[in-house]
C-alpha cells in the first residue's frame, strides 16, 4: 500500500481562494495522491486541470452538518457527478440516525449510492463519530453497508474532533470487506497516518498530505 495512493489531499475550509486550490492540484499532481477533495464550487476546475492524470475529484456533499433533506443532497450530488467528481463523501443525517428513523436514514444513502454507481463514482458517508456513541457508529455502519455505500468515513474535521484509531478499528469491525474505512481529521503526521492504517483505515482524507510525504522521505 504506497501512502500517497490512498490519500485524499483536502482543502475545505470556507474561506478557499482559488490561488490554494492551484497549489493543491499542483501538489496533488506531484506526488500523484488518489484525489483531491475539495468543495463543490472548486469540482468544475480540479477536473479540468486533472485531466490525463491518475489523480482523482472527490467532493463533499450535505456538509458539514449533514442536514439538509434527501433531495437537496441529491441535487447536489447529481450536480458534483456533472461537473466532474468521482468521489462522493456525503454527510450523514445525524439527526435521523439519532432519533432512530433508520430506515430514513438507508433511503437518502441509497439515493445518493444509486446516483454516483450509475455514473461510475464512489460514495463514502461520514458519520461525525465525535457525535455518536459506540452503538450509533456501528449502526451507521450497518445502515450504510445496507444501502449500498462504498466507504464509511470517521469525520467532517469540523466538529468537536476528528478521527481516532479505536473508531477506525470499531468501523472495520462493523463492515464487511465490501466497505472500505476512510479515516479523516486531524491526522497531520506520519504516525498517526500509519495507526489509522493499522487500525484499517483504506483511505486518509488529510490537508497535511505534502508534510507527511516528506515525513516518509526523510
Amino acid at each position: 500500500m504506497k501512502m500517497n495512493r490512498i490519500i485524499d489531499h483536502t482543502l475545505l475550509k470556507p474561506e478557499v481562494t482559488e490561488e490554494q486550490i492551484d497549489k493543491l492540484i499542483e501538489e496533488a499532481k506531484e506526488y500523484n495522491f488518489w484525489s483531491v477533495c475539495v468543495n463543490p464550487i472548486w469540482v468544475k476546475k480540479c477536473a479540468d486541470l486533472l485531466k490525463n492524470t491518475e489523480v482523482k475529484v472527490c467532493t463533499v456533499i450535505g456538509f458539514p452538518l449533514g442536514a439538509n433533506t434527501k433531495e437537496t443532497k441529491l441535487f447536489e450530488a447529481k450536480d458534483a457527478i456533472n461537473n466532474g467528481a468521482s468521489e462522493i463523501d456525503m454527510v450523514i443525517n445525524i439527526g435521523l440516525l439519532k432519533s432512530g428513523k433508520f430506515s430514513e436514514v438507508v433511503e437518502e444513502i441509497k439515493s445518493l449510492a444509486d446516483e454516483s454507481h450509475k455514473n461510475n463514482a464512489i460514495l463514502k458517508v461520514i458519520l461525525e463519530n465525535c457525535l455518536l456513541t459506540k452503538e450509533e457508529i456501528v449502526k451507521a455502519c450497518e445502515l450504510s453497508e445496507r444501502a449500498g455505500a462504498d466507504f464509511v468515513k470517521t469525520s467532517t474535521g469540523f466538529s468537536t474532533s476528528g478521527a481516532e484509531a479505536s473508531d477506525v478499528k470499531l468501523m472495520n469491525e462493523s463492515t464487511s470487506n465490501k466497505v472500505k474505512v476512510k479515516a479523516s481529521g486531524g491526522i497531520r503526521d506520519l504516525d498517526k497516518a500509519k495507526l489509522m492504517i493499522k487500525n484499517g483505515a483504506d483511505r486518509l482524507g488529510v490537508s497535511a498530505g505534502v508534510s507527511i510525504m516528506k515525513e516518509l522521505e526523510s
